[in-house]
């Protein structure tokens, strides 16, 4: 097949259901090796070549195949175990993080500080429900706090990634509450966020319009600084964080954006996996921020899930319609990796993006925790960082 027959033939896959069988020939394309011409059966399944839907080999990054990195996705008080070795597993859309595995559950004292409450909550509205886990720190007696809200990654949930990125105890110390939205897998096989579909794009509906109702529950049934409201994510979840804050830039004062994806960087199934294997173009233009929402971006340099390449396209359309100065901070986190942080000014001198290129680094969570699966604890700790720049960035106050 020619590329152009691959995507078209990916494409009515993707529609059909049959999500294995379409990233499986898109991987192949990408690959550079030779692609069957596909047949069509009786029944109207397609097969590739007459053969069974290919498998899809699933290599982790180095960081991920330390046995420590990879907890389970439910709280527990069960002993850690070390982990099995990852297999290669046939999954769905290979959308973000890779592969399955079992892992034993975080305890609650990886998830909650002492003091702490992690509450359960749910929100629905005409383009659905999802349910979410919400953290309130101790010190939280009905004043304003920041909210963060959090987005995890293909295959992990609100309590994996609160043990990963450790988010809750950072917001107990800067008294932050911070909100885990959680996918569901009716809506995606492998529970990643479909930042990828052009519905899931657009304000007011899809899953922006249900991240942004659970941010507005949490606003009416909890005190927040409605100045200073936040969104970060990992992967899939950073691409719907970076979806968010071109949407509803009158809602959230800053995002995160960690192993990512510009919003528009894909517009559906095919053209998200070429995103991520080599980055999704310079035409990805975000939607309605006007101006851009202050940004913060990781990335690491040696990612072969999400191509390096877009955490700078995410600049790059930031940065479209905003003049900037930058400057470039070289660093190494103690034992750890090394980085390049460069830092955009606007006229008025204040830093509104800033962009770590974790230099080593692969498609995990910087700095985090091996409670929680996708981390490299060799930082530096995007968790403190994210919420330093976080703090440092409101709304505008109405008048009056």
């Amino acid at each position: 097949m020619l590329n152009q027959d691959i995507l078209r033939e990916a494409t009515r896959l993707t529609r059909a259901g049959q999500l294995v069988e379409a990233t499986a020939l898109l991987q192949r394309m990408l690959r550079g090796e030779r692609t069957p011409e596909a047949t069509t059966g009786t029944t109207g399944d397609t097969a590739l070549g007459g053969r069974e839907p290919l498998t899809i080999d699933v290599t982790p990054n180095s960081v991920e195949d330390r046995p420590s990195t990879a907890r389970a996705k439910t709280q527990s008080d069960q002993p850690r175990r070390p982990r099995a070795a990852l297999n290669r597993t046939r999954l769905g859309p290979s959308l973000g993080l890779h592969g399955l595995t079992k892992r034993t559950p975080p305890s609650a004292r990886d998830i909650v500080p002492e003091g702490g409450r992690f509450t359960e909550g749910s929100f629905s509205n005409a383009a659905g429900s999802r349910a979410y886990k919400l953290f309130v720190p101790s010190c939280y007696q009905g004043q304003p706090l920041p909210l963060v809200v959090m987005m995890h990654g293909c295959t992990q949930s609100p309590d994996d990634f609160a043990a990963g990125t450790r988010m809750n105890f950072v917001a107990e110390e800067q008294a932050c509450l911070v909100a885990y939205p959680a996918q569901r897998s009716d809506a995606n096989p492998s529970k990643c966020w479909n930042w990828f579909r052009s519905h899931d794009q657009q304000r007011g509906s899809g899953e922006p319009s249900l991240i942004a109702g659970i941010t507005r529950q949490i606003m009416r049934d909890y005190a927040v600084d409605p100045s200073r409201v936040y969104v970060a994510g990992l992967s899939a979840g950073a691409a719907a964080a970076a979806v968010m804050g071109a949407t509803y830039g009158d809602l959230y004062a800053a995002i995160g954006v960690h192993s990512g994806l510009a919003c528009g960087a894909a517009s559906d199934l095919p053209s998200a996996l070429i995103a991520m294997r080599q980055g999704g173009g310079s035409d990805a233009r975000a939607p309605n921020a006007r101006p851009p929402v202050p940004t913060i971006v990781f990335h690491g340099d040696r990612d072969s899930t999400v191509h390096p390449n877009n955490g700078d396209q995410i600049l790059a359309q930031l940065t479209r319609t905003t003049r900037t100065q930058t400057k470039e901070h070289r660093g190494r986190a103690s034992g750890g990796h090394g980085y390049t942080r460069t830092i955009h000014s606007d006229a008025k001198g204040r830093d509104i993006f800033e962009h770590w290129t974790i230099h080593g680094a692969g498609h995990a969570w910087s700095g985090g925790s091996a409670a929680g699966s996708y981390t490299d604890p060799r930082g530096p700790d995007a968790t403190r960082e994210m919420l330093r720049f976080f703090l440092a960035h409101s709304l505008p106050r109405p008048p009056g």
